[in-house]
């Protein structure tokens, strides 16, 4: 299968580029810039230059190929909405694309939609839940012959990782404390990107219309424990931050810091034998890769 990859030199991208080609599928990725089409040429995929922003272009891929999926998006928390709807523009116009084909389009959604795969709320009432229009147009699509299905990520880790648990670290680092919310039990699933990777190669090829899998293999860790190692690896102490102080302490990450994001992948593990065998978050956070400052961010 020729597979159109969105986000394909990213963290999660560039994993499922690396899983479809060692799986026999021929990948088109996305690559906004040079250095982004060199490394990717550099895989074996093919490139095809464009941006989220630019809809000729993922028209373009999306028509060349047999397949489509769609891991880009642009995280800037400084003007999120702008992000969340250029998103769902990208998703609008890759199904308008591969309407009446019935060829498969897999997206990345979030795990605060749910906690189990069957748990879809109505986007009308729950209007908190920015990114949930995109996963419900992508899952209604087969009323358009699409084979849609959306995978929810948790915390993705491994090296390279320049996600919320490197933020968690850099904050630690200039505040001189690794700190948590309250109790610090709230709870986030996590997964390592070399697990999460052949899930979209498994919902590529055989997820029915209409389905959500869910990329979890720690299901739940307190936050406190996750402030722990960043502590002990730093050298600096652990400490609860006040729920009210939460904004203060970690700026643009409180409301994900102060959350519950968790869920369970138990029917995904069943309905495509998806087995995680990769090292949990706890474990691979004591790497030094995660605590190297001059990490590409």
């Amino acid at each position: 299968m020729r597979v159109f990859v969105t986000g394909a030199t990213g963290f999660v991208g560039g994993a499922v580029v690396r899983e479809l080609l060692d799986s026999g599928h021929r990948v088109l990725g996305l690559a906004r810039s040079d250095a982004s089409a060199d490394r990717l040429a550099a895989t074996g995929a093919e490139v095809h230059r464009g941006s989220l922003d630019d809809l000729d272009a993922l028209r373009a891929g999306a028509s060349a190929c047999d397949g489509v999926i769609h891991t880009g998006f642009v995280h800037d928390f400084s003007d999120y909405g702008a992000c969340v709807a250029l998103d769902l523009s990208a998703v609008e116009t890759l199904i308008d694309t591969l309407a009446g084909s019935d060829r498969p389009l897999v997206i990345t959604s979030v795990m605060s939609h749910g906690r189990t795969e069957d748990e879809v709320p109505d986007p009308a009432a729950r209007p908190d839940l920015v990114r949930l229009p995109a996963e419900v147009r992508t899952l209604k699509a087969a009323d358009r012959g699409v084979r849609g299905s959306a995978i929810r990520l948790p915390q993705v880790h491994g090296e390279g990782d320049h996600a919320f648990v490197p933020a968690l670290i850099g904050i630690a680092r200039a505040k001189g404390v690794s700190g948590y919310v309250g109790d610090g039990t709230n709870l986030w699933a996590a997964v390592h990107r070399e697990d999460a990777a052949p899930l979209y190669r498994l919902a590529l090829e055989n997820a029915p219309a209409g389905t959500v899998l869910h990329a979890v293999a720690d299901e739940g860790i307190p936050l406190r424990e996750i402030a722990e190692v960043i502590g002990k690896r730093l050298d600096i102490p652990t400490t609860s931050v006040p729920p009210e102080q939460a904004g203060t302490h970690f700026g643009w990450l409180g409301h994900f810091v102060s959350s519950d994001l968790t869920g369970t992948s138990t029917l995904t593990r069943q309905r495509f034998g998806w087995t995680p065998t990769r090292i949990g978050l706890l474990a691979d956070l004591d790497h030094d890769y995660y605590f190297d400052i001059n990490q590409p961010s």
